[in-house]
């Protein structure tokens, strides 16, 4: 076994040994599963509906001679999660071992491994129809989806989607090699194409089965004294509170948040571990779930919704930045300097971090946390008085943020924005569905940007008008960044079809969201309407399809703007 749980030798060219193929009695595969030790291998519980049946577990990578050990195994009745819909209909579970009725070498057997799985490419090794023999597969982290803490993932290359067959594949962080997660299933878009995928990380999967947390690697990504305790049970909810914090966790727009909880008010500290605890995959337990079943919805965020939870109470700010290193994969020997790996570390988490102005150098640790926020990393800080120290973090991260450098002037970044989103949609590559729905959801943000902008200074949100159009001006730079790296990707400027249809449905989903009366309404379905026309018409007319919906998206973006003039969109 590769004493880290990753591939033993750093290569993807080979079978790992601990991916085993599942066949049912009557020998067609059935899925992939990983093995955890001797005597167990993690898979998908749908990979293994019938509970009561007997498997054989196939370990293709120790073949010798053209044989494929095998060996009979069974559903371990205690640890079998079968995939269900919760509350808020998001798949849960599907998560399942099996017994091996003899045992395999120790030196076959992975670990999982914590490791925050933000922005990160991984690669799976599955068993689909057409590959008995086993076949590797890349993908990127999109973000987590669900209340589960399932992850969704999207392929590098076009159809090399993982299908049937490729379920409890072992999830590997490509630049780590750490196996972090276990493939669940895949989806289809709106033509039917297998567009992306799910896995569960490897804190899903230990929250459904504790018993493998002997098989685990990496720190959990929630520190002592911020999970939630028995007695908090007993506490009231300070719902103002929990509303703000799972509004946050959830990607309010807002890159940091300061809060201050003295540590003698326990309603307010037991409502802080309840929401730190409830976005945490693993903390996030059936009892913690049921003890807030409760109370309001918009007060519960999702598992996955932070990636991080520092207790900075008497640390120094080095312990608090390699606690933060290691979680994203960076735990080698470095002679660097902390503030230096922290700007380079890549995969921008959201981190909260407790106690700040109760570390060992609290001037110190905030210098770090200003380092954390230029790099791009989400921070919920939270301070045990309204100090100084808790004032000049207002000023320097949330009031007055930092700009960066490479950022042009006001006018410039709203121009540059403007320019290319006009030049993807007319400019726009062939049938790529990856790049297609990476536009429709850059552009959401953009849009919504551009609409803030254009309602003017007066009508910013928060009574700070400067700033927060100065925020707003930061994100356009950064969208703008992210659409050219999509452009300079397109290899057909001409095909525009699949791209008019990615930038179609996301304008809708704008429309539907922020626009409101009968009036408006009925222009902008007129819009809607004759840009799917001409989308859908065979053959179609590219030109004239490309001029509608350029018409509906300037109807739309104008409609937003009068509605943000006018107070911002009914809730």
């Amino acid at each position: 076994m590769s004493v880290d749980g990753g591939v033993d030798d750093g290569a993807s060219v080979r079978t790992p040994l601990w991916a085993v193929r599942i066949r049912r009695a009557d020998g067609e595969i059935t899925g992939t599963g990983i093995l955890l030790s001797p005597e167990r291998v993690l898979t998908c519980a749908h990979v293994v509906e019938d509970r009561h049946a007997r498997y054989t577990a196939e370990f293709v990578g120790a073949a010798s001679g053209g044989e494929v050990p095998s060996v009979a195994a069974r559903v371990d009745q205690d640890a079998y999660v079968p995939c269900r819909l919760d509350a808020n209909d998001d798949p849960v579970g599907d998560v399942a071992l099996l017994r091996l009725e003899q045992s395999r070498p120790e030196h076959e057997t992975t670990r999982l491994h914590r490791l925050s799985l933000s922005h990160r490419e991984v690669q799976t090794y599955g068993f689909p129809v057409g590959h008995n023999g086993g076949i590797w597969f890349e993908a990127r982290v999109l973000g987590a989806c669900g209340r589960d803490g399932q992850v969704q993932l999207r392929p590098l290359t076009d159809g090399e989607i993982a299908s049937p067959g490729c379920s409890g594949s072992g999830v590997m962080d490509v630049r780590t090699r750490k196996v972090v997660g276990m493939l669940l299933s895949r989806a289809k878009d709106e033509e039917g194409n297998g567009g992306f995928s799910f896995m569960s990380p490897t804190e899903t999967v230990l929250r459904h089965l504790p018993q493998l947390a002997r098989k685990a690697e990496g720190q959990e990504a929630v520190d002592h004294g911020l999970v939630s305790r028995r007695e908090d049970a007993a506490q009231a909810l300070d719902r103002e509170f929990a509303q703000r914090l799972a509004r946050w966790l959830r990607g309010d727009g807002s890159r940091v948040k300061i809060s201050v909880v003295h540590k003698d008010d326990e309603v307010r500290n037991a409502t802080l571990r309840r929401a730190i605890t409830l976005a945490d995959r693993e903390r996030r337990t059936a009892a913690s779930v049921d003890r807030a079943s409760d109370d309001p919805p918009d007060t519960i965020p999702s598992a996955g919704d932070h990636d991080l939870a520092v207790n900075a109470k008497g640390r120094s700010s080095a312990e608090v930045g390699e606690r933060i290193l290691k979680r994203v994969g960076r735990w080698q020997h470095s002679t660097d300097p902390l503030n230096e790996r922290i700007r380079t570390a890549g995969s921008p988490l959201t981190l909260v971090v407790v106690g700040v102005d109760e570390a060992e150098d609290p001037p110190d640790l905030l210098n770090l946390l200003k380092t954390l926020y230029v790099a791009g990393n989400r921070l919920l800080l939270v301070f045990r008085h309204n100090g100084t120290l808790c004032r000049r973090a207002r000023r320097e991260l949330a009031d007055q943020p930092e700009r960066q450098p490479e950022q042009p002037p006001d006018g410039d970044a709203v121009a540059r924005l403007r320019h290319v989103i006009d030049q993807l949609a007319r400019a726009p590559s062939s049938s790529r569905a990856k790049e297609s729905d990476a536009v429709g959801g850059y552009v959401v943000q953009a849009y919504l940007i551009l609409a803030a902008l254009r309602a003017g200074d007066a009508a910013a949100p928060l009574d700070r008008p400067r700033l927060e159009r100065a925020r707003y001006e930061r994100s356009a730079v950064e969208l703008a960044g992210r659409l050219d790296d999509i452009l300079a990707r397109l290899p057909d400027p001409s095909a525009v079809l699949d791209e008019l249809k990615g930038l179609m449905r996301a304008y809708q989903v704008l429309h539907s969201t922020f626009v409101r009366g009968d009036e408006e309404d009925a222009h902008l379905d007129a819009a809607r309407r004759h840009a799917l026309g001409l989308l859908r018409a065979k053959p179609c007319d590219i030109r004239a399809a490309a001029a509608a919906v350029a018409e509906y998206i300037d109807a739309v973006e104008r409609a937003i703007a009068r509605g943000r003039q006018g107070g911002g969109p009914a809730s």
